[in-house]
């Protein structure tokens, strides 16, 4: 298996999941919380001071669900053949936009990491390639292939889609289709806070392996009330998540979601490599 390699010994529940709910969006949870983003905003405004121009709350987000994986790795399983692979690599999808512009085009960029990758490989290896996706006039490998697939005829291009997805289904995709397929990888982004409104729930695509989907909502002012009374200030953002159940049970995706959310709030953990990279097996 090119992605990764399939896992037997996991919960007999998992095991049949996927034959009782065969399509990802039929096996699909929606999942929304809200992220103080205090010490997050300070901690942007200082790596920018250091130097790190354009380093955004995306970043953070990104690199805070790499550290993740590093330690509940089962969040980056997949569905294939009705069987459940752990993924060799994690590669997270993003949308972006040429410009910011109505009639600007879009594309998706795929952003590989390691488990033990810090907030600083996580924002060069995603300025990279945004730089080099925005150049006038670049096509990256998605581009190309959503290009040609344009000129098929309706009908005949059915059929295509029909064949593509069969190949998937039986792990027989060319690899070089994977590569840039923004419908496989770990997890797929959109940050919808940049457009200034709130997140949405984003659909799983039926297509490929991708396991969640997230969407990012715009900043936020709230005030809470502590426990002695007193009132806080809070910068928040809101997350909304659409996962495939199928991969993992609620208790693990349960503690995934809270460590994910440690990290965002507390981003100088991630100014250094984890202390333990935890593989699925």
């Amino acid at each position: 298996m090119k992605e990764g390699r399939k896992l037997k010994s996991i919960d007999p529940m998992n095991m049949v999941s996927s034959y009782i709910m065969p399509h990802r969006n039929g096996a699909s949870n929606l999942f929304k919380s809200y992220v103080d983003i205090t010490e997050t905003e300070n901690f942007i405004r200082k790596k920018r001071s250091e130097g790190k121009k354009g380093l955004g709350l995306m970043h953070i987000v990104m690199a805070s669900y790499v550290r993740t994986i590093a330690t509940l790795p089962a969040i980056n399983r997949f569905i294939r053949g009705q069987k459940i692979y752990a993924r060799n690599s994690i590669d997270m999808c993003l949308t972006i936009k040429k410009q910011m512009e109505l009639s600007a085009p879009e594309t998706v960029i795929k952003i590989p990491a390691k488990p033990e990758d810090t907030i600083d490989d996580v924002y060069s290896n995603t300025t990279k390639l945004i730089v080099e996706n925005k150049d006038e006039g670049a096509q990256n490998g998605m581009d190309v292939t959503a290009k040609f697939l344009r000129y098929i005829p309706g009908v005949l291009l059915k059929f295509v889609v029909w064949f593509l997805k069969t190949m998937d289904y039986f792990g027989m995709l060319p690899s070089f289709l994977i590569r840039v397929s923004p419908f496989h990888g770990s997890v797929f982004f959109t940050n919808m806070g940049s457009l200034g409104i709130d997140p949405i729930y984003h659909h799983l695509y039926d297509f490929g392996n991708l396991p969640l989907f997230c969407a990012i909502g715009k900043k936020k002012t709230k005030y809470q009330t502590q426990s002695d009374g007193s009132v806080k200030k809070m910068r928040i953002i809101e997350l909304t998540v659409v996962c495939d159940e199928r991969i993992c049970d609620g208790h693990y995706y349960a503690t995934a979601f809270k460590t994910w959310k440690k990290y965002i709030e507390n981003p100088n953990i991630l100014t250094v490599p984890p202390e333990k990279i935890i593989i699925d097996e």
